[in-house]
This record gives C-alpha cells, sequence and structure tokens, in this order.
C-alpha cells in the first residue's frame, strides 16, 4: 500500500536562552505502509529517548530514519536537536542545514539553527536566522523572544525590548518573554516599572525562579531586605543555578545591569 509519508514530530526542550523547539514537517515521498509503521515505530523511541535524557540513544534512532528517509527534513532538524543536548554544536549546524536544503520554507530549522549559532556566540549570524523565521511566520513569539536575546548580547537593549515586547504582544502568556522585557527595563534604568512588572509576573506565575531571583537582587539593592530574603528561598528552593552567577551570565544571560545587582546580594550573602 503506498501513502505519503506525514510529518515525523519532534520536541526538543531548551531552557532559557534556547527554549522550546517543536518541529513538523512534512514530504511528499510516498513509502509503503510497513515502512511507515516502522518509520513511526522509531520515532516514538526516539522522542521516549529524548524524555528520558538518554540523548545519545535518540540521536542513533534519528540517524536510522535519515538512513531510511534522507528527503524528511523533520529527521535532520530532530537529530540536531539531539545533537544540540550533547553540546555537539558544529554536528548540530550540520543538520539543520540539511534540514533548510531540504525545506527553504519551514520556519522550525531556522529557529532551531539560530539557538545554537547564539550559542556559540555568533549573534549577528542568530539574528539573521530569526529574521527568516520571520519572514515566513511573522507571528513567531519565540522568534522575536529569541531575537530579543541575540540583540541583547550585543547591547543593543533598545532592539532587545521592541523584540521581547513583540513577543509578549503576540503571545500574552509568554513568560520568559515577559521577565526579559522587565529585565531589560532595568537595564535601561527604568528600575520602577521593571520592579512593577516583576511583581505583576510573581503575582501570576508564584513558581517562576528566574523573576524571583531578578526581585531579589532589586529590592535589596532598594534596601528591602526583608522582601529580597523572602523572593530567595523561594528562588533556591525552585533553581539552585541562580546561586552561580556563571551560570546567569554565561547561560540564562541576564543584562548586566542586573547580574551586578545580583552579584552584590550574593557577596552580602
Amino acid at each position: 500500500m503506498i501513502r505519503t509519508i506525514l510529518s515525523l514530530l519532534g520536541i526538543f526542550l531548551l531552557w532559557f536562552g534556547t527554549v522550546p523547539i517543536i518541529l513538523a514537517q512534512e514530504t511528499s515521498i510516498l513509502i509503503t505502509q510497513e515502512q511507515l509503521e516502522w518509520g513511526e515505530k522509531i520515532a516514538n523511541k526516539a522522542f521516549e529517548a529524548t524524555q528520558k535524557g538518554d540523548f545519545n540513544q535518540a540521536e542513533t534512532y534519528w540517524t536510522q530514519l535519515i538512513e531510511r528517509f534522507p528527503k524528511n527534513p523533520a529527521v535532520w532538524s530532530n537529530r540536531g536537536s539531539t545533537r544540540v543536548s550533547q553540546n555537539q554544536l558544529d554536528k548540530a549546524i550540520s543538520d539543520f542545514n540539511k534540514a533548510v536544503e531540504l525545506a527553504p520554507n519551514e520556519s522550525a530549522s531556522y529557529l532551531n539553527r539560530g539557538t545554537v549559532l547564539e550559542r556559540q556566540g555568533k549573534y549577528q549570524e542568530a539574528i539573521i536566522n530569526y529574521n527568516r523565521v520571520l519572514e515566513i511566520t511573522p507571528n513567531d513569539a519565540m522568534a522575536y523572544n529569541n531575537r530579543g536575546n541575540a540583540q541583547g548580547a550585543l547591547g543593543n537593549w533598545e532592539q532587545a525590548l521592541k523584540d521581547y515586547q513583540t513577543a509578549v504582544n503576540i503571545d500574552p502568556d509568554f513568560t520568559l518573554a515577559k521577565a526579559n522585557v522587565a529585565l531589560v527595563l532595568y537595564q535601561l534604568r527604568n528600575t520602577e516599572e521593571a520592579l512593577n512588572q516583576m511583581k505583576n509576573i510573581i503575582r501570576k506565575y508564584p513558581m517562576f525562579p528566574d523573576t524571583r531571583a531578578a526581585l531579589t537582587a532589586i529590592l535589596w539593592e532598594l534596601g528591602k531586605q526583608g522582601e529580597a530574603e523572602s523572593n530567595w528561598v523561594a528562588t533556591v528552593g525552585m533553581d539552585s543555578r541562580y546561586q552561580d552567577l556563571d551560570w546567569v551570565t554565561n547561560v540564562r544571560r541576564w543584562p548586566p545591569r542586573m547580574i551586578t545587582a545580583l552579584d552584590k546580594f550574593l557577596d552580602l550573602k
């Protein structure tokens, strides 16, 4: 029985700076029912391995699918995602390049590739990829948020703020983009508005550690030690990584003024 292979769905999650990526692609390759069932079985195994954190095994499954379905851009992009998780960034870029070659008008691989280029410190190249995403899908909130990340890394804070705010306008429930708006407002020395927005985020999302950590630093700087301590206890109870200034600087990539405020708090602690 001949039928067209439908999209092989892959999900890859990165925490901050690099955020959730969902890829669904369609190809016109005709395959048999047996081949389709085999492909779906292997894809499901790849998803299961990813969920368990066994990215090496997931990569093996995606490689099997690439060997069987080399013209399907989804399998290339998903293998690229598993390689990102193993910090094989050049190999991941190669896979995303192939996915883009096979499906130049699909936005997900550009988004994936931009995220990796950011991790490599290639911010201008990342922006080019995010711009391409927005040409294809103009209302992609993640692309705006990620472009804001890259603009911030280049010190273009006004442009970063515009991108983050656009992401929030598109998706009002995009908590990370809201947090980024508040962080950049503080970077631009609009402390009162930054503080108000952070408090609003905490009211709606009390279990969001990023904003609680930032709020801690600002409150401490304003001399509100009691409130700062309370927020800090909640922060480290949810995510201890905020005690590591290197992680906040190089992985989460807070703006420099916000990092300085947190550093002062941690020094006094």
